[in-house]
């Protein structure tokens, strides 16, 4: 029998339903995502790209409570990499899904470096790796967001590794949390995306623990992961071609991740995340309730 793991806050999000975008044909309405993830039995939901869920907070509140949901962060992206030029455009995206996380109750800010290659197009956008005064502009500037968005909002930022980005593999992650004040910046470990990028959620969970502040749960399929290094294609592209599969298809397990997870004695929030899109809009319900079975299963 599963050790039970009562530290751990399991929900679900947009991004399991193929949502990425606040407004696109090819996604499901907000309505059905509501019905849907509540359906499959998650009470905790983060905002997704911000205007995709209703943007009034007392509008949001009520179609959230309604369904018996509670949302636990927000996600921003940035380019802090590129300096204090980029702080006013920043803070201008931060403010508005800030506040509706604020607002909601929730008390994380997920934060995703910009990508360097575009996830539909391939077309490089920056070199991958930065340079030396880079990283000084990226670690001082999630810093300063650390700060203001505590400050102002009352959120805690925690910094989502993601495959395209600036902060992708075991090296890179581990670089930025050795170059940022703990007391300002934590990690968003996506066990998806750093598996994508070579890293081991497990190691890093007990070498880091005290900077893991949020889990985003995700399995990659490891066949079509090589072929996606191999051919060193984008991650848009990778997944349409299924490279983030459902659990316990792929790598790496999640039992054991959970499990290191719990052993580190605070409450943690890991929201399913299985990257879909586009998909088809009777896709992602049958595969939820097999995931919120699974990772009962595992004792969350």
């Amino acid at each position: 029998m599963a050790v039970a793991l009562d530290r751990i806050r399991v929900g679900s999000a947009p991004d399991s339903w193929g949502v990425w975008f606040p407004d696109d044909p090819q996604q499901v309405p907000w309505q059905r995502f509501l019905d849907e993830v509540a359906e499959a039995g998650y009470s905790w939901i983060e905002l997704g790209p911000y205007g995709y869920l209703p943007t009034d907070p007392a509008r949001l509140a009520d179609e959230v409570d309604r369904r018996g949901l509670r949302v636990s962060a927000g996600t921003i992206f940035c380019g802090l990499h590129r300096g204090p030029s980029e702080w006013e455009s920043t803070w201008e995206q931060v403010s508005r899904v800030a506040a509706l996380t604020r607002d909601m109750g929730a008390g994380h800010l997920v934060v995703i470096p910009s990508f360097w290659r575009d996830d539909k197009t391939a077309e490089i956008l920056e070199p991958a790796e930065l340079t030396t005064e880079q990283w000084g502009h990226l670690t001082r500037g999630m810093e300063r967001l650390g700060r203001e968005v505590k400050e102002t909002y009352g959120l805690d930022i925690v910094v989502h590794p993601h495959a395209d980005t600036h902060i992708d593999t075991e090296e890179h992650v581990e670089r930025f949390l050795d170059s940022t004040d703990s007391g300002l910046v934590n990690l968003c470990l996506d066990t998806g995306h750093y598996a994508y990028c070579g890293g081991d959620s497990v190691k890093l969970i007990e070498t880091y623990g005290e900077r893991i502040g949020y889990l985003h749960l995700k399995q990659v399929d490891p066949e079509i992961l090589a072929d996606v290094v191999a051919n060193q294609i984008p991650f848009g592209p990778a997944v349409q071609r299924g490279v983030m599969c459902e659990p316990p298809a792929g790598v790496p397990e999640l039992g054991p991740v959970l499990t290191a997870a719990q052993k580190l004695g605070v409450d943690l929030f890991a929201i399913v995340e299985q990257d879909m899109y586009p998909c088809e809009p009777g896709k992602p319900l049958p595969i939820a309730v097999r995931t919120r079975k699974f990772l009962r299963s595992c004792g969350a």
